[in-house]
Protein backbone atom coordinates (compact mmCIF):
# COMPACT_ATOMS: atom_id res chain seq x y z
CA UNK A 1 0.00 0.00 0.00
CA UNK A 2 1.36 3.40 -1.02
CA UNK A 3 1.11 5.96 1.77
CA UNK A 4 0.14 9.57 1.11
CA UNK A 5 2.84 12.19 1.46
CA UNK A 6 2.65 15.73 2.82
CA UNK A 7 4.95 18.72 2.42
CA UNK A 8 5.90 20.91 5.38
CA UNK A 9 6.59 24.50 4.34
CA UNK A 10 8.13 26.07 7.42
CA UNK A 11 9.52 29.41 8.50
CA UNK A 12 12.84 28.59 10.24
CA UNK A 13 12.62 31.75 12.36
CA UNK A 14 9.31 30.72 13.90
CA UNK A 15 9.16 28.14 16.66
CA UNK A 16 11.34 25.16 17.56
CA UNK A 17 12.11 23.34 14.30
CA UNK A 18 13.64 20.16 15.85
CA UNK A 19 10.57 19.77 18.07
CA UNK A 20 8.32 20.36 15.05
CA UNK A 21 10.11 17.66 13.07
CA UNK A 22 9.77 15.20 15.93
CA UNK A 23 6.04 15.97 16.21
CA UNK A 24 5.56 15.55 12.45
CA UNK A 25 7.24 12.13 12.49
CA UNK A 26 4.93 11.04 15.30
CA UNK A 27 1.85 12.30 13.42
CA UNK A 28 2.93 10.58 10.20
CA UNK A 29 3.24 7.27 12.01
CA UNK A 30 -0.03 7.75 13.90
CA UNK A 31 -2.09 8.53 10.80
CA UNK A 32 -0.34 6.31 8.26
CA UNK A 33 1.40 8.93 6.12
CA UNK A 34 4.77 8.60 4.40
CA UNK A 35 7.73 10.75 5.46
CA UNK A 36 6.99 14.38 4.63
CA UNK A 37 8.84 16.62 2.22
CA UNK A 38 10.44 19.51 4.14
CA UNK A 39 10.82 22.90 2.42
CA UNK A 40 12.20 25.98 4.18
CA UNK A 41 10.92 29.47 3.39
CA UNK A 42 13.27 32.30 2.44
CA UNK A 43 13.40 36.03 3.12
CA UNK A 44 12.51 36.83 -0.50
CA UNK A 45 9.86 34.10 -0.72
CA UNK A 46 7.87 33.30 2.43
CA UNK A 47 6.14 30.30 0.90
CA UNK A 48 4.69 30.78 -2.57
CA UNK A 49 7.49 29.10 -4.52
CA UNK A 50 7.87 26.39 -1.90
CA UNK A 51 4.21 25.44 -2.23
CA UNK A 52 4.66 25.25 -6.00
CA UNK A 53 7.60 22.87 -5.52
CA UNK A 54 5.44 20.74 -3.23
CA UNK A 55 2.59 20.52 -5.74
CA UNK A 56 5.07 19.59 -8.48
CA UNK A 57 6.07 16.59 -6.37
CA UNK A 58 2.44 15.43 -6.15
CA UNK A 59 1.98 15.76 -2.40
CA UNK A 60 -1.50 15.16 -1.01
CA UNK A 61 -1.28 17.92 1.60
CA UNK A 62 0.76 21.06 2.25
CA UNK A 63 1.24 22.09 5.88
CA UNK A 64 2.27 25.69 6.53
CA UNK A 65 4.20 26.06 9.79
CA UNK A 66 4.53 29.75 10.54
CA UNK A 67 2.53 32.92 11.00
CA UNK A 68 -0.25 34.46 8.94
CA UNK A 69 2.33 35.67 6.39
CA UNK A 70 3.61 32.16 5.73
CA UNK A 71 0.06 30.82 5.53
CA UNK A 72 -0.92 33.58 3.10
CA UNK A 73 2.06 32.97 0.81
CA UNK A 74 1.53 29.20 0.71
CA UNK A 75 -2.18 29.71 0.08
CA UNK A 76 -1.50 31.97 -2.90
CA UNK A 77 -0.20 28.87 -4.68
CA UNK A 78 -2.65 26.34 -3.23
CA UNK A 79 -5.67 28.46 -4.19
CA UNK A 80 -7.82 26.59 -6.74
CA UNK A 81 -5.30 23.71 -6.84
CA UNK A 82 -7.43 21.19 -4.95
CA UNK A 83 -4.53 20.45 -2.58
CA UNK A 84 -5.59 21.04 1.04
CA UNK A 85 -3.75 23.31 3.45
CA UNK A 86 -2.85 22.26 6.98
CA UNK A 87 -1.79 24.91 9.49
CA UNK A 88 0.65 24.72 12.39
CA UNK A 89 0.39 28.23 13.88
CA UNK A 90 3.71 29.78 14.86
CA UNK A 91 3.20 33.51 14.42
CA UNK A 92 2.14 36.54 16.43
CA UNK A 93 -1.55 36.85 15.61
CA UNK A 94 -2.36 33.49 13.99
CA UNK A 95 -5.71 35.01 13.05
CA UNK A 96 -6.70 32.48 10.42
CA UNK A 97 -5.99 29.61 12.79
CA UNK A 98 -7.94 31.27 15.60
CA UNK A 99 -10.97 31.94 13.42
CA UNK A 100 -10.90 28.33 12.19
CA UNK A 101 -10.74 27.22 15.84
CA UNK A 102 -7.38 25.52 15.31
CA UNK A 103 -5.07 25.08 18.32
CA UNK A 104 -2.45 27.83 18.48
CA UNK A 105 -0.35 26.40 21.32
CA UNK A 106 -0.56 22.66 20.70
CA UNK A 107 1.62 21.47 17.81
CA UNK A 108 0.73 17.74 18.10
CA UNK A 109 -2.99 18.53 18.02
CA UNK A 110 -2.56 20.94 15.09
CA UNK A 111 -0.75 18.15 13.21
CA UNK A 112 -3.48 15.63 14.05
CA UNK A 113 -5.97 18.00 12.42
CA UNK A 114 -3.71 18.60 9.42
CA UNK A 115 -3.18 14.90 8.74
CA UNK A 116 -6.63 13.59 9.68
CA UNK A 117 -9.07 16.52 9.91
CA UNK A 118 -11.94 17.54 7.69
CA UNK A 119 -11.60 19.59 4.51
CA UNK A 120 -13.30 22.99 4.60
CA UNK A 121 -13.42 25.30 1.57
CA UNK A 122 -12.93 28.95 2.52
CA UNK A 123 -12.81 32.23 0.63
CA UNK A 124 -9.72 34.20 -0.30
CA UNK A 125 -9.46 37.89 -1.18
CA UNK A 126 -7.53 39.06 -4.22
CA UNK A 127 -5.78 42.37 -3.52
CA UNK A 128 -4.84 44.53 -6.52
CA UNK A 129 -2.50 47.32 -5.44
CA UNK A 130 -1.62 50.52 -7.34
CA UNK A 131 1.61 52.21 -6.29
CA UNK A 132 2.34 55.99 -6.43
CA UNK A 133 4.13 55.72 -9.80
CA UNK A 134 1.35 53.64 -11.35
CA UNK A 135 2.88 50.19 -10.95
CA UNK A 136 0.36 47.46 -10.10
CA UNK A 137 0.65 44.10 -8.38
CA UNK A 138 -1.65 41.44 -6.98
CA UNK A 139 -1.51 39.77 -3.59
CA UNK A 140 -3.71 37.45 -1.57
CA UNK A 141 -5.44 38.10 1.75
CA UNK A 142 -7.01 35.47 3.97
CA UNK A 143 -7.34 37.48 7.15
CA UNK A 144 -7.66 41.27 7.19
CA UNK A 145 -6.03 44.20 5.42
CA UNK A 146 -5.98 47.90 6.15
CA UNK A 147 -5.26 51.29 4.59
CA UNK A 148 -4.40 54.15 6.94
CA UNK A 149 -3.69 54.14 10.66
CA UNK A 150 -4.06 50.36 10.91
CA UNK A 151 -1.19 49.90 8.46
CA UNK A 152 0.86 52.62 10.17
CA UNK A 153 0.41 50.75 13.44
CA UNK A 154 1.83 47.59 11.85
CA UNK A 155 4.84 49.41 10.41
CA UNK A 156 5.58 51.11 13.75
CA UNK A 157 5.42 47.97 15.88
CA UNK A 158 8.59 47.34 17.90
CA UNK A 159 10.00 43.97 16.68
CA UNK A 160 11.68 43.23 20.03
CA UNK A 161 8.47 43.95 21.94
CA UNK A 162 6.49 41.88 19.44
CA UNK A 163 8.78 38.94 20.08
CA UNK A 164 8.30 39.27 23.85
CA UNK A 165 4.58 39.98 24.20
CA UNK A 166 3.10 38.94 20.85
CA UNK A 167 0.05 40.76 19.50
CA UNK A 168 0.00 43.18 22.47
CA UNK A 169 2.90 44.97 20.74
CA UNK A 170 0.35 46.24 18.20
CA UNK A 171 -1.53 47.96 21.04
CA UNK A 172 1.69 49.72 22.07
CA UNK A 173 2.23 50.91 18.49
CA UNK A 174 -1.34 52.14 18.23
CA UNK A 175 -1.07 54.17 21.42
CA UNK A 176 2.16 55.76 20.18
CA UNK A 177 0.96 56.79 16.72
CA UNK A 178 -2.68 57.65 17.45
CA UNK A 179 -2.05 61.18 18.86
CA UNK A 180 -0.15 62.25 15.73
CA UNK A 181 -2.31 60.48 13.17
CA UNK A 182 -4.34 62.54 10.72
CA UNK A 183 -7.48 61.50 8.84
CA UNK A 184 -7.44 61.47 5.05
CA UNK A 185 -9.97 61.59 2.24
CA UNK A 186 -10.69 58.40 0.38
CA UNK A 187 -13.17 57.29 -2.26
CA UNK A 188 -14.64 53.81 -1.90
CA UNK A 189 -16.95 51.89 -4.18
CA UNK A 190 -18.50 48.55 -3.36
CA UNK A 191 -18.83 46.31 -6.42
CA UNK A 192 -21.96 47.23 -8.36
CA UNK A 193 -22.65 50.37 -6.30
CA UNK A 194 -21.93 54.10 -6.37
CA UNK A 195 -18.71 55.72 -5.17
CA UNK A 196 -18.56 57.51 -1.81
CA UNK A 197 -16.10 60.13 -0.54
CA UNK A 198 -15.24 59.84 3.14
CA UNK A 199 -12.76 61.28 5.63
CA UNK A 200 -11.32 58.31 7.48
CA UNK A 201 -8.68 57.18 9.93
CA UNK A 202 -8.51 53.73 8.38
CA UNK A 203 -10.46 51.27 6.25
CA UNK A 204 -10.28 47.56 7.06
CA UNK A 205 -11.23 44.85 4.56
CA UNK A 206 -11.71 41.46 6.16
CA UNK A 207 -12.29 37.81 5.40
CA UNK A 208 -12.94 37.13 9.09
CA UNK A 209 -13.96 39.07 12.16
CA UNK A 210 -12.24 37.92 15.35
CA UNK A 211 -8.97 39.37 16.66
CA UNK A 212 -6.74 38.06 19.47
CA UNK A 213 -8.08 38.65 22.94
CA UNK A 214 -11.56 37.53 21.85
CA UNK A 215 -12.15 40.93 20.22
CA UNK A 216 -14.96 40.79 17.65
CA UNK A 217 -14.09 43.59 15.25
CA UNK A 218 -16.54 42.52 12.54
CA UNK A 219 -18.96 40.08 14.18
CA UNK A 220 -20.86 39.03 11.04
CA UNK A 221 -17.79 38.19 8.95
CA UNK A 222 -17.56 34.57 7.80
CA UNK A 223 -14.71 32.77 6.06
CA UNK A 224 -16.98 30.88 3.68
CA UNK A 225 -19.88 33.21 2.81
CA UNK A 226 -18.46 34.39 -0.53
CA UNK A 227 -18.37 37.97 0.76
CA UNK A 228 -15.83 40.41 2.14
CA UNK A 229 -16.59 42.65 5.11
CA UNK A 230 -15.46 46.25 5.44
CA UNK A 231 -15.10 48.50 8.48
CA UNK A 232 -14.80 52.22 7.74
CA UNK A 233 -13.42 54.01 10.81
CA UNK A 234 -14.09 57.75 10.73
CA UNK A 235 -13.89 59.19 14.26
CA UNK A 236 -13.85 62.97 14.43
CA UNK A 237 -12.15 63.22 17.82
CA UNK A 238 -11.15 61.26 20.92
CA UNK A 239 -14.82 60.72 21.78
CA UNK A 240 -15.25 59.05 18.39
CA UNK A 241 -12.46 56.59 19.18
CA UNK A 242 -14.12 55.83 22.51
CA UNK A 243 -17.39 55.09 20.70
CA UNK A 244 -15.55 52.73 18.34
CA UNK A 245 -13.99 50.91 21.27
CA UNK A 246 -17.38 50.73 23.00
CA UNK A 247 -18.89 49.20 19.89
CA UNK A 248 -16.16 46.57 19.57
CA UNK A 249 -15.78 45.68 23.23
CA UNK A 250 -19.38 45.95 24.45
CA UNK A 251 -21.88 45.97 21.61
CA UNK A 252 -20.19 43.39 19.35
CA UNK A 253 -18.95 41.17 22.13
CA UNK A 254 -21.93 41.29 24.50
CA UNK A 255 -25.13 42.93 23.25
CA UNK A 256 -25.22 41.30 19.82
CA UNK A 257 -25.06 37.85 21.44
CA UNK A 258 -28.65 37.99 22.74
CA UNK A 259 -32.05 38.85 21.27
CA UNK A 260 -32.63 41.43 24.00
CA UNK A 261 -29.25 43.02 23.30
CA UNK A 262 -29.98 43.24 19.57
CA UNK A 263 -33.34 44.85 20.29
CA UNK A 264 -31.59 47.39 22.50
CA UNK A 265 -29.16 48.21 19.69
CA UNK A 266 -32.08 48.70 17.30
CA UNK A 267 -33.82 51.03 19.75
CA UNK A 268 -30.71 53.10 20.48
CA UNK A 269 -29.42 53.19 16.91
CA UNK A 270 -26.17 51.51 17.92
CA UNK A 271 -25.64 49.98 14.49
CA UNK A 272 -26.10 53.32 12.72
CA UNK A 273 -23.35 55.38 14.34
CA UNK A 274 -21.11 57.13 11.84
CA UNK A 275 -17.82 56.57 13.71
CA UNK A 276 -17.64 53.00 12.42
CA UNK A 277 -19.57 51.88 9.35
CA UNK A 278 -19.84 48.25 8.27
CA UNK A 279 -20.16 47.27 4.59
CA UNK A 280 -20.44 43.92 2.86
CA UNK A 281 -20.14 42.73 -0.73
CA UNK A 282 -18.09 40.78 -3.24
CA UNK A 283 -15.60 43.54 -3.90
CA UNK A 284 -14.50 47.05 -2.98
CA UNK A 285 -12.25 49.67 -4.59
CA UNK A 286 -10.39 52.14 -2.35
CA UNK A 287 -8.79 55.22 -3.90
CA UNK A 288 -6.80 57.75 -1.86
CA UNK A 289 -7.74 61.30 -2.86
CA UNK A 290 -4.31 62.88 -2.36
CA UNK A 291 -0.91 61.22 -2.09
CA UNK A 292 -0.64 57.66 -0.83
CA UNK A 293 -1.38 55.76 2.36
CA UNK A 294 0.31 52.86 4.09
CA UNK A 295 -1.06 49.39 3.37
CA UNK A 296 -0.95 46.20 5.41
CA UNK A 297 -2.12 42.76 4.31
CA UNK A 298 -2.76 40.09 6.94
CA UNK A 299 -0.58 41.91 9.46
CA UNK A 300 2.42 42.44 7.16
CA UNK A 301 3.68 45.78 5.84
CA UNK A 302 3.08 46.32 2.11
CA UNK A 303 4.43 49.81 1.56
CA UNK A 304 2.22 52.66 0.34
CA UNK A 305 -0.58 52.65 -2.21
CA UNK A 306 -2.76 55.15 -4.03
CA UNK A 307 -5.50 52.61 -4.77
CA UNK A 308 -6.38 49.10 -3.65
CA UNK A 309 -9.11 46.80 -4.98
CA UNK A 310 -10.29 43.74 -3.06
CA UNK A 311 -12.26 40.94 -4.73
CA UNK A 312 -13.57 37.71 -3.23
CA UNK A 313 -12.49 34.37 -4.66
CA UNK A 314 -15.18 32.21 -3.07
CA UNK A 315 -14.41 28.72 -1.74
CA UNK A 316 -11.05 28.74 -3.52
CA UNK A 317 -8.89 27.35 -0.70
CA UNK A 318 -9.32 24.00 1.07
CA UNK A 319 -8.21 24.06 4.71
CA UNK A 320 -7.95 21.19 7.19
CA UNK A 321 -10.09 21.85 10.25
CA UNK A 322 -11.24 19.77 13.25
CA UNK A 323 -13.54 16.93 12.21
CA UNK A 324 -16.94 17.61 13.75
CA UNK A 325 -18.20 14.05 13.26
Amino acid sequence: MKHRRAAIVFNPSKGDVPTLKQAVRAAEKKHGWAASLWIETAVDDPGKGMAADAIAQNVALVIAAGGDGTVRSVSATLRNSGVPLGIVPAGTGNLLARNLELPVNDVPLALDIAFAGADRPIDALLVDVTRPHGDTEQHLSLVMSGVGIDAAMISNTDPALKKRVGWLAYVDAGLRILPASKPFHLHYRMEGRHSHRVRVATVLVANLGKLPGNIELIPDAELDDGLLDVAVLQPKNAWGWLMIWRRISWENRVLRKTAVGRQLLDLTGGDKRSEMVYLRGTGIELRVEEGAQELEIDGDEFGVATAVTFTTDAASLIVRVPDAS
